[in-house]
């Protein structure tokens, strides 16, 4: 398995959960403090192996891909989990927000989907792809964020349909509010604006643990789900009901 955004959040429980459950993991992030956490946290008989790697630099990408082909013997399941989040009232937004948000959640995911696809195995290769409730669901300050991860999921389902001759299967996975380091930082919402609207979309079940997310990214990746394909997956507790 080859994972990205594995140094915290849901990379982290997502690196966690399928070790446990006996895979090997070539596991990627731009931290390397946080993927030596990550390996410490990682029990269990599957394997982990770490590399820092900037999603955005498709050199980095490329030999990255490569390496895990080497390591791993193949692959098998690409996740990709790394993504960026940042608030982005209208009246503030800039170029370099646009770029930023692009860049790591849509350019990340697609030069890794690129790269690994050439390697999945036809019939039983996955390529899991977490996007967000805010790709369908607007929400305020969010614009360039939604609109980034909305990107991610249409080229999700337009892969699906692309890879569907080899029966690759990719699946977008959509968290809704989840307790990660990005979602946790004292700055998720811009200060001094009206947060009211939130306040009503809060899911009856609250705020997702990584843990429950992993959960549903290791179903989409398993022989499980291995009729499933193109849908997206969403996980929000309720919230949008």
């Amino acid at each position: 398995m080859l994972l990205t955004g594995a140094a915290s959040g849901i990379g982290r429980a997502t690196a966690i959960r399928l070790a446990a459950e006996g895979a090997a993991i070539f596991a990627v992030d731009r931290s390397e403090e946080g993927l030596a956490g990550t390996a410490e946290a990682v029990g269990g008989p599957g394997t982990l192996t770490t590399r820092v790697v900037d999603v955005t630099d498709e050199s980095a990408v490329v030999a990255a891909v490569r390496e895990a082909v080497d390591v791993l013997g193949g692959i098998d399941v690409l996740a990709n989990v790394a993504g960026a989040h940042r608030t982005t009232p209208i009246d503030e937004l800039t170029v370099e927000d646009l770029n930023f948000l692009f860049s790591v959640n849509l350019v990340g995911t697609a030069l890794f989907c690129r790269e690994a696809q050439r390697h999945l195995p036809d019939g039983t290769g996955v390529i899991v792809n977490v996007s967000s409730l805010s790709a369908t669901q607007g929400n305020p300050y969010m614009s360039a964020y939604s609109a980034s991860k909305g990107a991610v999921l249409s080229f999700s389902l337009s892969l699906a349909a692309e890879l569907s001759h080899r029966r690759i299967r990719v699946v977008p996975v959509s968290p809704g509010s989840t307790l990660t380091p990005l979602t946790l930082r004292p700055d998720v919402l811009p200060q001094g604006r009206d947060h009211r609207y939130f306040d009503r979309i809060l899911a009856p079940f609250g705020a997702a643990d990584p843990e429950q997310i992993a959960s549903v990214i290791a179903f989409a990746a398993s022989s499980d789900a291995s009729y499933l394909t193109g849908l997206d997956l969403r996980v929000d507790g309720g919230s949008h009901m």
